[in-house]
């Protein structure tokens, strides 16, 4: 198995003054990793990610549909997704035609990273209901049916819970389409979505005994689907801090922190290789000091089985 890796923008500057820098600091991070490596098809790093949100306080924060499209324009060499699209956020049938086009006009270079939607204070204050997380959930799945058909008839029909279409074009059609990426790790209700419609699932944040338990749970929902568990590319997102002398950093509330010297933030991350995952998708924490994904690119990655 070949494993891979992304890197997810910093979407949000910490205050106004840094707005003026997050750009270009996002830029040199890109430029760092393309120099680390002699060609695209040698780089383990393949993949940049946009997360969809809109506001974090009141700090300068970029869109990222806005933003995909930017990094798909100046950065063909990378594949790119969103992490992920908030379902409720636009209509499901617009979402399918966007990303539809933006795939179409990349090559095919797009992932169609979706999920059910959690953050209250962004849907209340931009005017979006923000239902029970069931109902969210629920949402999600017709949203993600509406992007299949779309992607696959012409026209389109669906009638969901939620969401439905009628005679609907999305011309032209992906032919393959983008990988479907459905994150979260609910156990009872997201890993049910992901077991019957994800090409990829994306579970954040959380220990290697934490991710283990949920990928049982989503064995289960693949036997009860009658869907090949193996069929679904395994994916992990999360902060990686690696230093010289292997200190904690600064709690990320209860989100767990791959953290240490480069060989214990190897040993770390292999777990999760052992058990599945094919593509980590990282932040570093120290950002926008390069330090850390200089560790990672010349004494962290050579240790991984790849």
């Amino acid at each position: 198995m070949a494993v891979t890796f992304g890197w997810v923008i910093t979407p949000a500057a910490r205050d106004a003054a840094g707005a003026d820098t997050l750009h270009d600091n996002n830029r040199r991070f890109i430029e760092r990793i393309r120099r680390s490596f002699g060609s695209a098809q040698d780089r383990p790093f393949d993949t940049l990610w946009v997360e969809d949100h809109f506001q974090w306080g009141d700090r300068p924060l970029v869109e990222c549909w806005t933003a995909l499209t930017y990094l798909a324009a100046q950065y063909s060499d990378f594949k790119f997704g969103s992490l992920v699209l908030g379902q409720s956020y636009r209509n499901p049938a617009l979402t399918a035609k966007m990303m539809a086009t933006l795939h179409w006009l990349t090559g095919g270079q797009y992932i169609a990273g979706i999920g059910a939607g959690w953050k209250q204070d962004e849907y209340e204050s931009y005017g979006w209901p923000y239902p029970a997380a069931r109902t969210r959930i629920e949402q999600l799945e017709d949203a993600v049916n509406i992007i299949r058909v779309m992607w696959t008839q012409t026209p389109a029909n669906y009638t969901g819970k939620h969401y439905s279409i009628k005679d609907a074009y999305c011309e032209p059609r992906p032919n393959p389409p983008p990988p479907l990426l459905i994150a979260g790790g609910g156990e009872k209700l997201t890993l049910r979505v992901v077991a019957k419609y994800a090409d990829w699932t994306n579970i954040p944040f959380c220990d290697v005994a934490t991710y283990a338990r949920k990928l049982e749970a989503l064995k289960r929902h693949c036997a009860d689907a009658g869907r090949d568990y193996e069929s679904i590319k395994k994916t992990y997102f999360g902060f990686v801090s690696v230093t010289r002398d292997g200190a904690k950093p600064e709690p990320r509330g209860d989100l767990h922190i791959v953290y240490g010297m480069p060989d214990k933030v190897a040993a770390e991350l292999q777990q999760f290789v052992d058990l599945g995952v094919e593509h980590f998708i990282l932040r570093f924490i120290d950002f926008p000091s390069m330090e850390g994904l200089a560790l990672f690119l010349g004494e962290t990655l050579p240790q991984l089985t790849r």
